[in-house]
C-alpha cells in the first residue's frame, strides 16, 4: 500500500521536470486576449517566452507543481490502488472507477495548487527580468490570496476542476490497463520500457483530449483578477462570453503544446510508477520465497 505512493511521488517529480515548460505555454495560449494577441501559436509562444523572459520563463510557477503534484500523484496512485484492491476485479470498469475516485479526491490539493501556478505563469508576461512582482513564489501567492478573499479565493475554478478530474482520470488509467494489457507488458520483456512509455503517453493523450474544454473555462476563471479586473460572474458567463467572442475554436486554444506535453510526461510519470512497483514487488516475492524456503528448511532438520 506505502509502495503505491512512494511511487506515485516520483513519477510526480519526473512529470513536472519534463512537462512544466510545455504547461507555462499552455496557459499563456488558454488566457491571452483574443482582440491583441500577444503569441501567433505554440511554436510562437515557445520563442517568444525565451527570448523575452529567458529559459526559465519557461519554468514560471514550477514551485507550485513540483511541490503539489508529488503530492497529488502519491494520492493519486494511492487512492487507485486501494480501490482496485477494495473492487477486487481487474476490469476495465473498475479501472475506471478507480482512476476517477483518485481524480475526485486529489482535486482538494490540485485546485489551490493550479491557482497558484496559473498567476505565477501570467505574472511579469514579456519582461526579461520581471521588474514588479506581486507574488514572489506560489506560497506567497496562496497567502495573498487567502488573505483578501479567504477559503473561497484559494478554491476559485474548484467546480471545473471536479468536472475535469473525475472522467480525465478515469479514461487515464481506463486507457493504460487497455494498453500494457494490449502490448503484453511483462518484467522479463526486453521491450518492457518503450512500451510502457507509449502506453503512458497514449494515456496522457486520452486523458487530455477527453475534457480539454472544461481546462480552458478552468484556466480562464482562474486568471480572471488578475491586474483587478473580473470578467466573468461565473462558468456558464465564462462559456457564453469565450464563444461569443472566440466561437468554437476557443475550446482547443493551447491543446497542440498540451498535448505535445501530455506524451512525454505521463510518458515518464507512469513508467517510473510502474517500474518501481514492478521491481519493489519482484524483491518482495523473492525475499518471501527465501524466507518461505528457509522455515521449510528448518522443519524438515
Amino acid at each position: 500500500m506505502a509502495l503505491d505512493f512512494v511511487a506515485g511521488c516520483l513519477g510526480g517529480v519526473a512529470g513536472v521536470l519534463v512537462g512544466h515548460p510545455f504547461d507555462t505555454v499552455k496557459v499563456r495560449l488558454q488566457v491571452q486576449n483574443s482582440d491583441q494577441p500577444r503569441y501567433r501559436g505554440t511554436v510562437h509562444c515557445f520563442r517568444s517566452i525565451i527570448r523575452q523572459e529567458s529559459i526559465f520563463g519557461l519554468y514560471k510557477g514550477i514551485g507550485s507543481p513540483m511541490m503539489g503534484l508529488t503530492f497529488i500523484n502519491a494520492i493519486v496512485f494511492g487512492v487507485q490502488g486501494n480501490t482496485m484492491r477494495y473492487l477486487g476485479k481487474d476490469t476495465p470498469l473498475n479501472q475506471f472507477l478507480a482512476g476517477a475516485a483518485a481524480g475526485g479526491i486529489q482535486c482538494v490539493i490540485c485546485c489551490p495548487m493550479e491557482l497558484a501556478k496559473t498567476r505565477m505563469q501570467l505574472q511579469g508576461m514579456g519582461e526579461y527580468q520581471v521588474k514588479s512582482k506581486v507574488y514572489k513564489n506560489s506560497l506567497d501567492c496562496l497567502i495573498r490570496i487567502y488573505k483578501k478573499q479567504g477559503i473561497r479565493g484559494i478554491n476559485k475554478g474548484m467546480v471545473t476542476t471536479i468536472f475535469r478530474e473525475i472522467p480525465a482520470f478515469g479514461f487515464y488509467f481506463l486507457t493504460y490497463d487497455c494498453l500494457t494489457r494490449a502490448l503484453h507488458c511483462e518484467p522479463d520483456d526486453s521491450y518492457v520500457i518503450p512500451k510502457l512509455l507509449f502506453a503512458g503517453g497514449m494515456s496522457g493523450i486520452a486523458s487530455w483530449i477527453s475534457t480539454y474544454p472544461i481546462d480552458v473555462i478552468k484556466s480562464r476563471m482562474q486568471a480572471d483578477g488578475v491586474g483587478g479586473i473580473n470578467q466573468y460572474s461565473g462558468i456558464m458567463d465564462c462559456i457564453r462570453q469565450s464563444y461569443q467572442k472566440e466561437g468554437w475554436p476557443v475550446f482547443t486554444k493551447g491543446l497542440t503544446s498540451t498535448l505535445l506535453r501530455a506524451f512525454p510526461v505521463n510518458a515518464a510519470t507512469f513508467a517510473t510508477v510502474t517500474l518501481f512497483l514492478m521491481y519493489t514487488r519482484a524483491d518482495d516475492d523473492c525475499k518471501e520465497l527465501e524466507t518461505a524456503s528457509t522455515i521449510q528448511q528448518h522443519s524438515s532438520l
